[in-house]
């Protein structure tokens, strides 16, 4: 099968790695919500020299879309965290899951049993909905991008819920969820960020998804990130890059270290593979 967008992914030409995988905040984009200039230049050379750019995030449709849109990508989008693939040229799911049976015991027991100053909120469709307001909601949504809206609909569980916490009692959203949803995946994309996954997601899962979809020998894939939700995807990429000021977990697991977000880790990456010394 053919991929759509960058030529399929160039499977018998191009850079060593094929496909570049990246995760946008903390990595691609800074803390000013911005590209990194660096990292934007390095992967205009990378795609001229053969190479294929995708990108894997926590975000939905609305919030991601700009940004792949400012990269000049027409592949393929991993969304909230690996729960969808979008694929932007004919608006197809190639992945889309939803939190199906973990979704009644999380509308019942947890949410009414979130500690104080703890946001929720619900991703349907390409909406997002709040769930359980609180202060803390009002800069995610800055931060994201996005509109929230008042409760979901009801004719289809929501993709995913974020749980956003003030810093305080930390660890109780996901003691919670534990105990009443034991198959949900957990993942952090931010400390103060839990985000509840339908059995099946992340990074990973939809890395493997696309690779098979398309024909792509993983060994042939790098990807980059920087926080815990991106761990299991730069563990699998034949080559795996931690941002330099990334989370430990991240650090350990990859193959190279790179720049900090800021300094253009993408482009380290991308100097790496055309032109440097790989492990």
């Amino acid at each position: 099968m053919t991929a759509p967008g960058e030529a399929g992914a160039r499977r018998g030409a191009g850079p060593r790695h094929a496909w570049i995988v990246t995760d946008l905040d903390g990595t691609l984009v800074d803390r000013d919500l911005g590209l990194v200039p660096r990292s934007v230049e390095a992967l205009s050379r990378y795609r001229a020299r053969g190479g294929t750019v995708f990108i894997a995030t926590g975000r939905n449709e609305e919030s991601a879309t700009p940004y792949h849109r400012e990269l000049g990508l027409d592949t393929p989008m991993i969304l909230y965290n690996g729960a969808r693939i979008t694929d932007p040229l004919t608006g197809e799911r190639l992945l889309d899951l939803d939190l199906g049976a973990v979704w009644p015991p999380l509308r019942d027991l947890v949410l009414p049993a979130l500690p104080e100053g703890v946001g929720a909120v619900g991703f349907s469709g390409g909406d997002a909905h709040v769930l359980r307001d609180a202060p803390v909601l009002a800069d995610y949504a800055r931060r994201d991008r996005i509109v929230l809206l008042g409760d979901p609909p009801l004719d289809r569980p929501p993709t995913k819920v974020m749980l956003i916490s003030d810093g305080q009692a930390p660890d109780r959203p996901a003691e919670l969820v534990t105990v009443h949803c034991p198959d949900a995946l957990l993942v952090r994309s931010e400390d103060t960020y839990l985000e509840v996954l339908p059995p099946g997601a992340g990074k990973e899962a939809a890395l493997r998804v696309l690779a098979g979809r398309y024909g792509m020998d993983i060994a042939r894939i790098a990807a980059i990130g920087d926080n815990p939700n991106d761990t299991g995807m730069v563990r699998l990429a034949g080559l795996g890059a931690a941002v330099g000021d990334g989370h430990p977990q991240v650090l350990k697991a990859a193959d190279i270290v790179v720049a900090p977000c800021s300094e253009g880790a993408v482009a380290d990456l991308v100097e790496r593979i055309l032109d440097g010394p790989l492990p």
